[in-house]
């Protein structure tokens, strides 16, 4: 009877270990979105100002909670690009590293794309990094748009035909707030992920522009890039900004998650935690992020 209880104490811990190992985090990382800086007046319930200290806050709840770096989903300001060098003021408090979007806002004053790409020590226009057997894919939904300085580039001709296209299709999203991808990030696209997907790598991927649901804030090209991304099961999920008041669904089972734009409102804030487990995406979110999981199957 001794030996039958201490195999039950064995088995017990085992399970017990297991479960806590099943629920503690591989990745931990947080994400803001649309902070939209400017010293102006609030207007249209954008309360510009208030900003500095909405990201205050954000800042600290980051490094309280030990994230291990942080994504700016775009928008970082909304009309000076010397007001750059103050949202990098705040940002350098932060304990972690931060992987930077630009959105439609972050490219006023600017007239080479280059430099605010440097300003915000981006590697490239679009990019990807990893964390253990995950890839994080940056996308750049503004390199083919009416404000990101493509007059005179082949670029102008891709915004022309996703114009077109869209005014065939009827689609909702033909604003010059809202910019697309060229099909040489495609093309890029395309293959990061093929390798992904024979490496047996998971993959988040990020985007200023939703998009899914689709709305007047999806990105240009939307249908192109969500069938091209819903032909890999390595994409656990997708998550972006650009869309203040925040939307979610799924596409083809894939996750689409728009975070609410951080300068949305007067008092209440909106980042969040994401917290990565053997099999679940965790989204804590503050303020007015709702919180959410997804349960994914790991290609490891």
């Amino acid at each position: 009877m001794r030996n039958i209880f201490g195999l039950f104490i064995c088995i017990s811990l085992l399970w017990s270990c297991t479960s806590v190992r099943d629920d503690t985090p591989i990745l931990k990382f947080g994400i803001f979105a649309d902070t939209q800086y400017a010293d102006c007046p609030s207007e249209n319930m954008r309360f510009y100002r208030e900003a500095l200290q909405k990201l205050d806050t954000c800042i600290n709840c980051f490094n309280k909670e030990n994230v291990q770096f942080t994504i700016n989903l775009g928008d970082i300001i909304d009309r000076k690009n010397n007001d750059l060098n103050i949202i990098k003021s705040y940002l350098c408090r932060l304990n972690n590293e931060v992987y930077h979007i630009t959105g439609n806002h972050d490219y006023k004053e600017v007239t080479d794309n280059s430099v605010l790409y440097r300003q915000l020590d981006m590697p490239s226009e679009y990019y990807w990094f990893k964390k253990g057997n995950w890839v994080f894919i940056m996308l750049n939904t503004n390199e083919v748009a009416a404000y990101a300085n493509v007059n005179g580039t082949e670029k102008e001709q891709e915004l022309t035909e996703m114009l077109d296209k869209i005014k065939q299709t009827g689609g909702k999203q033909g604003y010059r707030w809202n910019g697309g991808a060229s099909r040489k990030q495609m093309e890029w696209l395309d293959h990061l992920l093929a390798e992904c997907e024979g490496n047996k790598n998971n993959v988040l991927l990020f985007s200023y522009h939703p998009f899914y649901p689709f709305s007047e804030f999806t990105a240009l090209n939307n249908v192109e890039i969500l069938e091209t991304i819903s032909r890999y099961s390595c994409v656990k999920a997708v998550i972006s900004g650009h869309h203040h008041a925040g939307a979610f669904g799924y596409y083809k089972g894939i996750p689409m998650i728009t975070q609410e734009g951080m300068v949305e409102t007067e008092n209440q804030n909106a980042y969040s935690i994401v917290e990565i487990t053997r099999d679940s995406i965790l989204v804590r979110g503050y303020g007015r992020v709702p919180s959410r999981s997804f349960k994914y199957s790991n290609n490891q």
